[in-house]
């Protein structure tokens, strides 16, 4: 079955710790990962989205399976290890409120995903292909797997999105440049916020930045700004959309939603500041809500997001 967008990458169990970690105490446990927070957003406003990557022949990979398939995500091509565990995540708060992550994915099953393993979801087909500068840090076989999509993708005339989403616990700036600007002349969108341009191309700040990645043949650059909102460049024109203004109950995953709204809007064939006011939309509902995915919106309460504050949808 073709897809509008094939998601790659790493999805694991997370534990949402209600305070310190070593104190224990109440926790909660759902699924992460930046591919396929995109890929359940995707699914949500009606569009046919597919995760590929490696999970562990265990319970937490049933959990992660589980999940996207409620969520309508196409599975069929998800590679299942009996070798290897699925990665996991543990968050909690630290003294003063301020949240933390614990990463245990080293040798995790998402951490040998390679390009034999993923080539047959490629090969199924797919409008665009989304990617992000999570996986490659993963090792060197799924930063094979993601180059190797990319081009495969672009030859077969799909488009290409990448999200540099730097993990500065899986690697450094410069090992992530190193990795990144290879992949540059196979991307058609690439989303940073404004301190991760820097990683993907040179420049005295951001304009010189923007113009090195148009002429790198990047299409469509996308800045993410935060409560600042958003940034749009490309060839002919540049601007800016506000972000809107809600209750911030968690930012994790708001990255996420924002691209997955871009994304929505270019496979529904809006305009520039149409997709970026779309992505603006659905990161604002992110953070209003707890959960990496958990406050994502149906294609049915889009139009609600987009109400004035304090008007009823009738």
């Amino acid at each position: 079955m073709r897809a509008d967008v094939l998601t790659i990458g790493e999805a694991m169990v997370t534990v949402r710790c209600a305070g310190p970690l070593r104190l224990g105490g109440d926790s909660r446990m759902s699924t992460a990962g930046a591919e396929a927070n995109v890929a359940i957003a995707l699914s949500r406003l009606g569009h046919t989205a597919r995760w590929a990557g490696a999970l562990g022949d265990d319970e937490p990979g049933e959990l992660v399976l589980r999940t996207l398939r409620a969520e309508g995500v196409l599975t069929d091509h998800v590679v299942r290890r009996t070798d290897a565990p699925t990665g996991l995540l543990l968050r909690d708060v630290a003294a003063g409120g301020r949240a933390r992550v614990h990463y245990y994915r080293r040798d995790s099953a998402a951490s040998t995903l390679s390009w034999d393993e993923v080539r047959p979801a490629v090969e199924a087909g797919q409008t665009g292909l989304h990617l992000t500068g999570i996986t490659p840090a993963l090792g060197p076989a799924p930063l094979e797997a993601v180059a190797a999509a990319a081009g495969h993708a672009r030859a077969a005339g799909a488009w290409v999105s990448l999200d540099v989403n730097h993990r500065s616990l899986l690697w450094s700036r410069e090992a992530a440049a190193r990795a990144l600007r290879p992949l540059l002349p196979y991307v058609t969108v690439l989303i940073a916020s404004d301190d991760e341009l820097g990683l993907v191309a040179d420049g005295d700040g951001e304009r010189e930045r923007v113009t090195a990645l148009l002429d790198a043949g990047v299409e469509e650059v996308v800045v993410k700004r935060g409560a600042a909102g958003a940034s749009y460049h490309d060839v002919r024109t540049s601007f800016d959309v506000p972000a809107r203004r809600v209750p911030v109950v968690d930012v994790v995953g708001a990255g996420d939603a924002f691209t997955a709204g871009y994304l929505s809007g270019r496979l529904d064939g809006l305009d520039a500041y149409g997709r970026l006011e779309r992505a603006t939309l659905l990161g604002a509902a992110s953070v209003a809500c707890a959960g990496d995915w958990e406050g994502l919106p149906t294609r049915a309460e889009l139009p609600a997001l987009a109400l004035p504050d304090g008007e009823t949808l009738r």
